[in-house]
């Protein structure tokens, strides 16, 4: 057992707000994430930012499992978050952290997700710099939720958003797509699934970075998470009123993961991705990107997949390995339910 651990379990003493839940704080929270903002434990954090446009955002994390091949629940809730600023542009600069813990939760397996959360903070270079901490009996939750919520700037200039996809425009991802999900199913004992995936739980905001280095002509970018590649582009295509089409020879996807899909019936554009950007870019500049892209690890197997085209106002279309094509429309609800 750790020293610093006053307790060996998470008691509903924690979320009283006394003595224990203080000692919480300063030994698990305060201690890992330990910096200027965050010690002062006031009820805010206050910081000065550039000038130029302030993104916010804010999501809740729920996965099951909480450990998973390629991550965990702290690490998602770091990366989703970063990489939700990130698709605008921004860059991000400090996060949030709320906590709901379970009664009997282990507090080594509480501290083993704060170090990864810090982990991935650093690795992103942004500051989790306030949170708050509940505590529920027993049963009323499912061990730890986590909510984050993120702040950013996005530099003047910078224009990124889903109604601004153009006829011509490329389609690029940055790298095979399905793996986060495919890993969660292969998770859970019940599906009794082996294959050797992991996730591809991973920020984004470097990434994203390089491209804006040598392109202005990004017009739209998202994180193809709960839905899928396919959810976002229909997106897309709505808010922009034009017509994406893919190919599906030119879509990445890992065998196993396309394995686990056929086992279970599923398609890999559908599944939940927490690394995998989706970016439309103007025609000229594609190669550009692509190139610098791949001269990251987060970017490359950066590809092509497709173009918006002339064609039905918000309408996603694929070209099969049949040579057919299909109208490819979002689901009307979870493949899977807790992905993330």
């Amino acid at each position: 057992m750790h020293k610093k651990y006053k307790n060996k379990n998470i008691t509903m003493a924690h979320g009283s707000g006394g003595k224990a839940s203080s000692d919480l704080i300063k030994d698990i929270f305060v201690n890992t994430f330990d910096n200027d903002y965050l010690s002062t434990m006031e009820d805010q954090a206050r910081f000065n930012i550039p000038a130029g446009q302030i993104a916010l955002t804010t999501d809740s994390y729920v996965v099951n499992p909480i450990f998973f091949k390629g991550g965990d629940i702290g690490k998602l809730a770091v990366t989703g978050t970063v990489n939700d600023l990130a698709m605008s542009g921004a860059k991000p600069l400090y996060l949030t952290c709320g906590l709901i813990l379970e009664e009997g939760l282990p507090i080594e397996t509480l501290d083993k997700i704060i170090q990864s959360m810090q982990k991935t903070a650093e690795e992103a270079g942004v500051k989790i710099v306030c949170g708050d901490t509940k505590v529920v009996e027993k049963g009323s939750a499912d061990q730890i939720f986590i909510n984050t919520a993120g702040v950013g700037v996005i530099d003047k200039g910078v224009e990124i958003h889903s109604y601004q996809a153009k006829i011509g425009d490329k389609i690029i991802v940055n790298g095979f797509i399905g793996d986060h999900g495919a890993t969660i199913m292969q998770s859970r004992a019940e599906l009794g699934i082996s294959a050797d995936i992991e996730s591809d739980c991973q920020v984004l905001n470097h990434l994203v970075g390089k491209m804006l280095s040598v392109s202005n002509n990004i017009h739209s970018m998202r994180d193809a998470t709960r839905g899928g590649v396919v959810t976002v582009l229909n997106e897309i295509a709505q808010d922009s009123k034009v017509c994406i089409c893919i190919a599906e020879n030119s879509v990445p996807v890992r065998v196993p993961t396309r394995g686990v899909c056929e086992i279970l019936g599923l398609d890999p554009l559908y599944l939940a991705n927490e690394g995998t950007l989706v970016c439309v870019i103007q025609s000229e500049d594609a190669e550009a990107v692509l190139a610098i892209m791949r001269q990251t690890k987060a970017g490359k197997d950066a590809c092509i997949i497709g173009e918006v085209v002339e064609g039905p106002e918000g309408v996603v279309s694929l070209n099969t390995l049949f040579g057919g094509t299909k109208i490819i429309d979002k689901l009307v609800g979870d493949q899977l339910p807790r992905i993330c």
